[in-house]
């Protein structure tokens, strides 16, 4: 949970290249999840929340560099499209998103060029004894996640004028004006970029953490065998 800690503190010490560089992708694909309100009001939030994974790639790519003091322009994401954009692109659509840790394995699968089967081994490696942390990072996210959404989506009733706002027997009953239907979908868009790369830096540092106690564990395991002859 330190480690957590410390990841958003890193996302915040690094806000500006991370902001700059995230929103060049998670506009226009907010935007795109938004256009399909026509098709489906339930369409724009499904989405977006299928968009993560493949989001998160790019909030990594600059904390990953982040990390060691190197500030990351729209332009250096650019040149690294290849591998931050279009490497692993089915598995990040689909089995990515239904993992339940999913900040905190990703560098594994983005940072450490492994093949899917060996990747595989390494993630269980990495998740030992720390999937219910992991677990909680996400469950907490995601709350906050939530709550950030439906306080956004209130806005809609506070700063309505006098006598606009839809009643509750209104919204139950599906008889809501059509702005306020669109502003569930904006609302959690706004979450969604907002608070998507505190989520994934607090997942990386937990990654950083576990990679720290895995090779103190190695030097040690190192030092036992040199004096044990």
């Amino acid at each position: 949970m330190e480690a957590s800690d410390l990841g958003v503190r890193l996302c915040q010490s690094a806000a500006r290249s991370v902001y700059r560089s995230y929103l060049i992708v998670a506009l226009p694909v907010a935007a795109l999840a938004l256009a399909s309100y026509e098709i489906a009001g339930w369409l724009p939030p499904l989405v977006l929340w299928c968009a993560k994974p493949w989001l998160d790639r790019t909030i990594l790519f600059v904390l990953a560099r982040a990390a060691f003091g190197q500030r990351t322009a729209p332009s250096d994401v650019w040149k690294a499209q290849r591998q931050v954009w279009w490497s692993q692109l089915l598995f990040t659509w689909t089995a990515r998103r239904l993992s339940l840790w999913r900040s905190f394995t990703q560098p594994v699968y983005q940072l450490e060029g492994l093949s899917l089967l060996k990747a595989g081994a390494r993630v269980r490696q990495i998740r030992h004894r720390n999937m219910f942390s992991a677990l909680m990072v996400t469950h907490a996210f995601s709350l906050s996640e939530m709550a950030l959404t439906v306080a956004l989506v209130s806005l809609v009733f506070w700063l309505a004028p006098a006598g606009k706002a839809p009643g509750m027997l209104e919204v139950f009953s599906g008889e809501v004006p059509g702005f306020l239907l669109l502003a569930l979908p904006v609302a959690y868009a706004t979450a969604v970029v907002f608070l998507e790369p505190f989520y994934v830096a607090a997942g990386f540092a937990m990654y950083l953490n576990r990679r720290a106690e895995l090779e103190a564990w190695d030097i040690e395991q190192e030092f036992r065998r040199a004096f044990a002859h």
